[in-house]
């Protein structure tokens, strides 16, 4: 389905919780969010309601998002009953990592097709302190249990953040030269607690070519754009929603995990899903849809939207 402004909706990211087993800094408060009772979050069963509701009105690609999707109860139902649904190309999950090493192989057999896995920092002092509660070799682990279970094309999400973790930029590069991964950088956007950070934390995507002119172009895929660094087995990805902004080209939607679609991350405008079914849950899809705005306002300043990350799904 096209929406006012001739863009090509067929991707839906589908956030199953807001909780996380981390508190990142530039995401969550130090103390974490208020646990909202059961019945507050969707249901395995409205998860998958929702989303085969998406896919027929034209919807391919679902991601599955936090928090921590795989903190949520019933993660692998959700997944199984996703699979299951009639026209569905691809299904995606986006994960810190940390739980991977017993999820990994029953999120393959649930029929995940790809994993996004993000990894901010490769030093564990760093790692600690910007997650508060986290530990690097559990993320590392991970990594490592995806591919043994068969995940390829593994991409890590890196949020560029200056005097932060810019000068391992380096080292993430060094990754993609021995493993084929795609490493992703990136822009840190201005919302939620990092809204009012100093700027010299957001850094733009630029910086990487600017640093590594030895990167050499490669075809965009999605809204990353692509770089290789010669005789690398992986790939270099930027991604710049504040210097380089792809909402021209943005082809997504999101459901909350309390059951709002949204058009754009950083708007305030939201739709209720929770309480419809068939036809006229599949009007409000194709309302959100529609009405989805044509660009965010990053450029003027902070995010418009009222909710943290973890609350959207990232």
């Amino acid at each position: 389905m096209q929406d006012a402004y001739g863009r090509q909706i067929d991707y839906l990211r589908l956030s199953v919780t807001d909780l996380c087993n981390f508190r990142c800094q530039y995401c969550m408060p130090p103390e974490g969010v208020k646990k909202q009772q059961h019945r507050a979050i969707l249901s395995v069963e409205e998860c998958a309601e929702i989303a085969g509701a998406a896919v027929r009105c034209g919807v391919g690609k679902i991601r599955l998002t936090g928090g921590e999707p795989l903190v949520r109860r019933g993660i692998l139902d959700i997944c199984r009953r996703l699979r299951a649904l009639p026209g569905l190309e691809e299904l995606c999950l986006t994960t810190n990592g940390s739980l991977l090493p017993q999820l990994a192989g029953p999120l393959r057999d649930a029929g995940v097709d790809r994993l996004n896995i993000s990894l901010d920092t490769l030093r564990p002092d760093r790692f600690s302190r910007l997650t508060r509660l986290g530990r690097l070799e559990d993320a590392l682990s991970g990594i490592r249990a995806a591919e043994e279970a068969g995940f390829s094309r593994l991409k890590l999400d890196t949020v560029l953040i200056g005097r932060f973790n810019d000068d391992e930029i380096g080292d993430f590069l060094q990754l993609t030269l021995d493993h084929p991964w795609e490493v992703r950088f990136i822009e840190l956007m201005p919302m939620g607690p990092c809204a009012a950070w100093d700027k010299g934390c957001f850094l733009s995507g630029e910086t990487v070519l600017e640093r590594y002119p030895a990167l050499e172009p490669l075809e965009s895929q999605g809204v990353a754009r692509r770089y290789r660094l010669p005789g690398a087995k992986g790939s270099v990805g930027l991604i710049s929603p504040v210097s380089h902004d792809f909402c021209g080209s943005c082809r997504r939607i999101r459901v909350t995990a309390d059951g709002h679609l949204k058009g754009c991350l950083h708007s305030r405008e939201e739709i209720p899903l929770r309480g419809l079914h068939g036809a006229e849950l599949e009007a409000a899809i194709r309302q959100g849809i529609a009405q989805k705005p044509e660009r965010h306002r990053l450029a003027l300043g902070a995010s418009d939207t009222p909710r943290n990350m973890n609350q959207i799904g990232g």
